[in-house]
């Protein structure tokens, strides 16, 4: 083994998941393994796939969407172990003694939704004692579940809409209490499961009838279900990025969402699989209201005690209000992805991204900070 490659941080590419946006994280994993820098780092690249299993990855596999098949991690590969407070990954196949192979300096984890974005994967790797690029436990689980997300945002004075969030015991027990909720929010509303992200499950209802409908829809993916009023403005979007040292976050520049081709709104079909979106950057909005936006974006990065990157979601009304719809504390990461996008038009380079997120968080304490 050569110096140079002793001496190069170990980087473990954490990418897939159980739960329904696995594809979406090997897309963007699939960008990252393009992207970085090999001479600088040595990596590791290691699916999980959908029944949980850690497997070591052919870092020649890249994933993509073929017509509308989405990728997927093989589970048929090395199966791994981070043991807790050693750091270092275990290699485990049939038949064979197991091999450790070296300590991880940093896990780059370029996965969403649950068991993943939500705090549980950072929890794990806080016990191994391995730092990681992105938010930690609290952050991830707050800015996961919308709906405390949303008491989070109002309780550091930022504006959020109206909404109602319905729990699973309150649907089976208690539902037309709920529905009287909803109602009086007004119609339409839009539905969508508490815990998820990419656009899963969302729907949008415009009456009692299919409302039920729309809960159920989204009761597939969380037992735990968020309505929302719907809110007349554009979609604006803004990136926030950690700043080494003492500094503040930074935000990016700002940028519309522009959905077309038949899409009501911001869907999964919209977003990964049809060509009817597109982001406008910097959004055709007052100078003024960008400036204000970027502050509100530093401001619910800094409320949920988010670290390493985050993008934050407004709706900017015909009357000049900006209402923060949502944060998302790993948001998708492919090289065309919006986050990036927006940081690529602020000056900051899709692998220069990458890079100073793996900076960061080689230079981020474990533990409690």
């Amino acid at each position: 083994m050569s110096e140079q490659h002793e001496t190069r941080p170990r980087v473990a590419v954490v990418f897939g998941g159980r739960n329904s946006e696995h594809s979406v994280s090997l897309l963007g994993a699939g960008s990252v393994l393009d992207v970085i820098d090999r001479s600088k780092y040595e990596v590791i690249p290691v699916g999980i796939a959908q029944d949980g299993r850690w497997v070591l990855v052919s870092d020649r596999q890249r994933y993509a969407i073929e017509g509308r098949e989405l990728p997927s991690v093989d589970a048929e590969g090395t199966a791994l172990a981070l043991p807790s407070g050693s750091g270092t990954l275990v290699a485990y196949e049939p038949s064979r003694v197991p091999e450790e192979l070296g300590r991880v300096d940093v896990v780059f984890p370029v996965m969403h939704g649950p068991f993943a974005e939500d705090g549980t994967l950072q929890g794990l790797l806080e016990m191994a004692g391995v730092r990681y690029v992105g938010s930690g436990v609290l952050a991830s689980a707050v800015g996961m579940d919308k709906g405390y997300m949303k008491l989070v945002l109002a309780a550091a004075g930022l504006p959020v809409g109206p909404y109602v969030v319905i729990r699973d015991r309150d649907w089976r027990t208690d539902r037309q209490r709920v529905l009287k909720e909803v109602e009086e929010l007004g119609w339409p509303v839009f539905v969508k499961p508490a815990r998820a992200g990419s656009s899963q499950g969302i729907s949008r209802a415009a009456d009692l009838g299919e409302l039920e409908r729309a809960v159920e829809f989204a009761r597939e993916h969380d037992p735990k279900v968020l309505v929302e009023a719907a809110i007349d403005g554009r979609e604006i979007e803004c990136a926030v990025l950690e700043s080494p040292g003492d500094e503040a976050p930074r935000a990016s520049l700002a940028g519309e969402v522009v959905v077309a081709g038949g899409h009501d709104f911001y869907d999964f079909e919209a977003k990964y699989i049809s060509d009817a979106t597109s982001v406008a950057v910097p959004a055709d909005i007052p100078d003024d209201v960008a400036e204000s936006l970027r502050a509100m974006a530093v401001r619910a990065f800094e409320a949920l005690d988010c670290e390493g990157l985050a993008r934050v979601d407004f709706f900017y009304t015909p009357d000049g209000r900006l209402i923060v719809n949502e944060i998302n504390t790993m948001p998708g990461f492919t090289a065309t992805s919006v986050a990036p996008r927006l940081w690529a038009a602020s000056g900051l380079s899709y692998p220069e991204l990458v890079d100073q997120l793996i900076q960061l968080a080689l230079h981020r304490a474990t533990g409690l900070r």
